[in-house]
């Protein structure tokens, strides 16, 4: 293939550096695990995930706010991430009985899991009560059904916090509004011998700092009023939303301005709004320590002040910031096809992968291409990568990537930093393709690191 037109014509949008990837990757391991499984599969590192579990946990003491990490499981399914979490004294948010149980199963304590979620199932409910872990209640009917559980099984009270409908997100499907959080405490009250009302919660969209301060006092203030009625409501949580910044803000605000329909595989139109923020002015552990700094709306006073003179705990459930480069997504080229101007590359695996495309949307750090056989750039060689299955829209990149070789079958793509709601979401045996296999690697510091299966059970 003839090098296409110079790389300005070809927006990109490349990774923040990675100094444990690229380590795996020049080790060898990328392609001999490639060869070992015969087909695409997700490496993780486990270590990221420690290190940017300490430094939350860090930014809370460094705020002397009384705080509390749980992992958002449903950002990745992998075991391993369950068993960091509880190595290094942070609980798991769970959604359902399968994932409470496994979270149980790979070493969490019950009272270290928050279970969250909308109407839960009444199987939930029991194994929630019966391991004393705290439910975030999101209706009025949940919370009748939990304090009937409660009350007939006699095993413990049941710890639940009220999860209160944001105003600045009345559609919102999550939460009670004011006049159902006033019939909750209410019910809370008369069933003070089952139910230990331990505080409040809420679940906004985005990632804007303010917004979230803003809630948090809030809450902060319904505990008070709780307390006045003779409820514990010591705790709030304020959910996930810490953002991950993917590449810099220079390149960010390129990419946004030069991108267009030419771009794209068969034209396809993105708008800058649907697109995740690929980047974060502050992210993970800083946005943390930034949010507890936020002055909430008519406080003056920062949001961790507010907290600690109130008495109240914090909890947070991150999932992507836990996970900011703790693994990456390798697939091989299967076939490459010719078209106008660019080439279309057919790879081993679908979109499913790589969760972000099936919101309508499109995964934006730049794969990288690992040639099977390695040699100087020559040149740019933009191409679009699409899955081996029989769905038209099944592409994995939309976007012409200026690859710096002509892409070949054999070859490798690395799609980097997808542990966080990319790699398991909607993974599925669609054409009965194998689901992709997760390597989990250690000790990237060393020149020939050390991987295993992950023991995530099904």
């Amino acid at each position: 293939m003839t090098p296409a037109t110079p790389p300005a014509a070809w927006p990109s949008v490349p990774a923040l550096p990675d100094p444990a990837t690229d380590r795996v990757v020049a080790s060898g391991l990328v392609a001999e695990l490639a060869y070992a499984f015969g087909g695409p599969y997700h490496f993780l590192l486990p270590d990221a995930f420690t290190a940017n579990l300490t430094a939350m946990q860090k930014a809370l003491t460094d705020a002397h706010v009384e705080g509390f990490v749980y992992y958002a499981k449903k950002a990745n399914k992998a075991a391993v991430f369950v068993e960091r979490a509880a190595a290094g004294g942070a609980g798991v948010d769970v959604a359902s009985t399968a994932e409470l149980r496994e979270a149980l199963g790979h070493g969490v304590p019950g009272a270290d899991l928050m279970v969250t979620g909308p109407a839960k199932d009444p199987a939930l409910l029991h194994l929630a009560v019966q391991h004393g872990a705290t439910v975030a209640v999101d209706a009025l009917d949940e919370l009748d059904r939990l304090v009937c559980l409660a009350s007939t099984g006699r095993i413990r009270p049941a710890r639940v916090l009220l999860r209160a409908l944001p105003a600045t997100q009345p559609h919102s499907r999550f939460g009670m509004d004011d006049s159902e959080m006033t019939t909750a405490l209410k019910r809370c009250r008369e069933a003070a011998d089952v139910v230990r009302m331990e505080g409040f919660s809420f679940h906004l969209s985005g990632y804007t700092l303010q917004p979230r301060a803003d809630l948090a006092a809030r809450l902060a203030d319904l505990c008070r009023t709780a307390r006045l009625q003779g409820l514990p409501a010591d705790r709030i949580s304020i959910g996930g939303g810490l953002p991950v910044s993917y590449t810099d803000a220079a390149t960010w605000r390129a990419f946004l301005d030069a991108q267009r329909p030419a771009h794209y595989h068969a034209g396809k139109t993105f708008h800058t709004g649907d697109f995740y923020p690929y980047h974060a002015p502050v992210a993970g552990a800083d946005a943390l320590a930034a949010l507890l700094a936020t002055r909430p709306e008519g406080t003056g006073r920062a949001l961790a002040e507010l907290i600690r003179d109130a008495g109240i705990r914090l909890a947070l459930e991150p999932g992507r910031a836990l996970l900011d480069r703790a693994g990456a997504t390798v697939f091989r080229i299967q076939g490459v096809k010719e078209r106008d101007g660019y080439q279309i590359v057919t790879v081993d695996g679908t979109s499913l992968s790589l969760s972000e495309q099936w919101f309508a949307s499109e995964y934006l750090p730049d794969p990288q291409l690992i040639p099977r056989h390695p040699a100087p750039a020559t040149g740019v060689f933009p191409a679009s990568v699409g899955a081996a299955t029989c769905l038209e829209s099944d592409m994995l990149t939309w976007r012409k990537i200026a690859f710096p070789h002509p892409p070949r079958p054999g070859d490798l793509l690395l799609y980097p930093n997808t542990a966080g709601y990319q790699m398991d979401s909607n993974e599925s045996r669609f054409h009965d393709l194998p689901l992709p296999p997760k390597a989990v690697i250690d000790r990237t510091d060393q020149p020939r690191p050390r991987w295993r299966l992950d023991r995530h059970f099904t």
